[in-house]
């Protein structure tokens, strides 16, 4: 049945493309020499192209952040409780970026697109690409659309990540870094569960050193089992515990080794319904890029020197529960960041979710986001007159 589009939605949109003809240079050494991103937009640039916000996503995101690709669609994009006409991120002031990375698998370049070299796809052959590299195709993108100064670069999680580097290696280039449920680098625990679900999805026998494509084939069931294993961390006790707690799928044990509880049933649907959707190369390329990301290591593990460059402002959010990017991780670079001197501010939300919370339309985050971002739209609209 086709969907009703709510009044304060972004609509009906396209993804558009940019292909880029000139080399790209990645941290690995490797090189890209002609590559693709996929992105979408909401709202309007003004005229002084000053009100432009960026969206970087997370591990598993994509370009379709708001607003519906079909009246079919069932669900709108990924952040539309955040994004559109009146909402936080608002699109009758702000016009909104948001793109789909490298290495990912919805349509810019990566592991399942063809390599021009070869005719083939890239398979495991797609170089390494880290947060580093994503900020620098995203300036190129900036650049396509003649945008020379972000208003804000916002991100959660490992979207978060890139708005730090934004402030780093562009930092006059950006006004705000919104930076949401992050964190300054992964801790040992976080790559530790990264590398059990690459091993999961390496190990799977369909995997065939990922040239599954060759094979026509997936490594579905290694791919499930790391979306499980991402998923748990992904939410806190509390909030299994109120969704799920220890109810019985069918009222009752069967003493065998098949669905017993309502979480398992849960965990599984996830695992399947992601293994069919997302590419396992693709998900091994953004484990890794969240296990390099430590900005601080160029300057001898300080912080504060690392973000020395950053002329903007910053917004630092974390949520109570998220034990998977804690609020004392986001306290890190709120502490670094007052110890170079820099303008922040930083909430700490109280909420059960977990770290999926930044994705969710929680009030008080809700409210003070839209604070947040009400001023910064008063100040480019200021400027531009």
């Amino acid at each position: 049945m086709p969907v009703s589009i709510p009044a304060d939605s972004v609509g009906l949109v396209e993804p558009q493309v940019a292909h880029f003809q000139q080399p790209l240079k990645l941290l690995s050494g490797r090189s890209l020499p002609e590559f693709t991103l996929v992105y979408e937009t909401y709202g309007e640039l003004n005229a002084a192209r000053s009100n432009a916000i960026l969206i970087c996503h997370a591990l598993s995101g994509h370009h379709h952040a708001a607003g519906y690709h079909s009246i079919e669609d069932k669900k709108p994009g990924w952040w539309d409780s955040a994004i559109g006409p009146g909402k936080p991120i608002d699109t009758n002031r702000f016009f909104v970026v948001s793109l789909n990375n490298l290495g990912g698998c919805h349509g810019s370049s990566g592991p399942t697109s063809i390599d021009p070299a070869s005719g083939h796809h890239y398979g495991p052959d797609f170089p390494m690409v880290t947060v580093h590299d994503w900020v620098n195709s995203q300036a190129l993108l900036a650049d396509h659309l003649n945008i020379s100064q972000w208003a804000a670069v916002v991100g959660g999680s490992l979207g978060g990540m890139q708005a730090l580097q934004w402030s780093i290696a562009y930092p006059e280039r950006l006004r705000y870094a919104l930076v949401i449920a992050s964190a300054p680098r992964l801790s040992a625990q976080n790559i530790a569960f990264n590398e059990v679900a690459r091993q999961a999805i390496m190990s799977d026998e369909e995997f065939h050193q990922g040239r599954y494509q060759k094979h026509n084939t997936l490594p579905r069931r290694g791919l499930k089992l790391a979306r499980m294993i991402g998923h748990i961390t992904y939410l806190s006790d509390d909030s299994m515990r109120e969704k799920f707690g220890r109810e019985l799928r069918s009222g009752k044990l069967k003493f065998g080794y098949e669905v017993d509880f309502e979480v398992e049933s849960y965990l599984r649907y996830q695992g399947q319904t992601f293994s069919e959707a997302f590419d396992a190369n693709s998900y091994l390329l953004m484990t890794k890029a969240l296990d390099y990301f430590d900005p601080a290591r160029e300057q001898g593990d300080d912080l504060a020197a690392a973000l020395k460059p950053a002329l903007c402002k910053f917004l630092l959010i974390s949520f109570t529960t998220d034990w998977r990017f804690a609020p004392e991780r986001s306290r890190e670079i709120v502490t670094a960041l007052l110890e170079a001197r820099k303008d922040v501010s930083y909430l700490e939300v109280d909420a059960p979710q977990g770290h999926d919370a930044f994705l969710m339309p929680i009030p008080r985050y809700m409210e003070a986001l839209a604070a947040y971002l009400s001023r910064v739209a008063n100040e480019v609209s200021t400027d531009a007159q």
